[in-house]
């Protein structure tokens, strides 16, 4: 029996918080993006893609040393659209030195301020990994990932050994699709690794965003000819295309379904979050 005296409204549902976030963004101009995702890490009352911790699909993964971090130089990672920060610790903890990435100034003022004490996590995912490979650096960048000013103060060009994109894409307009392919492509250095957590996959096509669907067909058609638009019928779904591989393509070396991830990405006890990896081709 429900409690009388317990009036509090009950927690909205990951459905309402994204119809929610459709609206806040609904008829306006994909150029303002940036400064309405500002508006909501100020006000600080509706951040519904804060999880409060890593991703349990990425921790497996890590867990799983499936990255080798020897070499006579540290490993170095990027997380654009990191929150606050901690993919980015996490990473740190790894071994690798961690950059995260944020268009929204108000978001990189509570990623600098919670990455100061993140403690052990829930997990113990933030405490060092191993005393042999040592723990990395964890730096919080202010910047517009499509450009370059922020570079200078992390990759110096040289690119990233390793990059996570984790509820960025879906972030993002559909316009900005095949820029962000390019952009990876050209970010990723010649032997790194591109980690993409796939969300949400489940969702209709035409039922807008943010998060924008991005079933699995997305992300292969992108990588094929990055910089290129892809196709989509009247339904919003990806239309497979026979095209050759450019120089700049990436391509995925595995695709799994975790064990664990996010609650949002799993519906009626089934995980609907996809991960994917991706190298350059040669």
């Amino acid at each position: 029996m429900a409690d009388p005296t317990n009036t509090s409204p009950p927690a909205p549902t990951p459905a309402q918080n994204q119809d929610r976030l459709k609206t806040f963004f609904s008829g306006h101009a994909d150029s303002t993006h940036p400064n309405r995702w500002d508006d909501l890490w100020k006000a600080g009352d509706f951040l519904p893609w804060d999880r409060g911790y890593a991703n349990p699909a990425l921790i497996d993964l890590l867990n799983t040393s499936t990255f080798p971090l020897d070499g006579p130089h540290r490993k170095r990672a990027l997380v654009p659209g990191c929150g606050k920060g901690y993919d980015v610790v996490l990473l740190a903890a790894q071994g690798y030195d961690a950059y995260g990435l944020e268009i929204s100034e108000n978001a990189t003022k509570a990623a600098r301020e919670w990455v100061k004490d993140p403690g052990e996590g829930k997990e113990g995912e933030y405490g060092t990994k191993s005393e042999a490979v040592g723990r990395g650096g964890v730096n919080i960048l202010f910047g517009d990932f499509f450009k370059d000013e922020w570079r200078a103060e992390s990759d110096k060009g040289e690119g990233w050994d390793l990059i996570y994109d984790c509820t960025f894409l879906c972030a993002l307009p559909p316009s900005l699709r095949a820029p962000w392919a390019l952009r990876m492509s050209k970010l990723l250095a010649p032997n790194g690794s591109l980690i993409c957590l796939e969300f949400p996959t489940h969702k209709p096509p035409k039922s807008g965003g943010p998060p924008w669907a991005l079933p699995s067909t997305v992300y292969v058609e992108l990588f094929k000819r990055p910089g290129e638009e892809i196709s989509f019928d009247d339904d919003g779904k990806v239309i497979p295309e026979e095209k050759e591989e450019s120089d700049e393509a990436l391509v995925r070396v595995a695709h799994f379904k975790p064990e664990r991830t996010h609650a949002v990405g799993v519906v009626n006890g089934e995980v609907k979050d996809w991960v994917s990896i991706w190298k350059h081709k040669s």
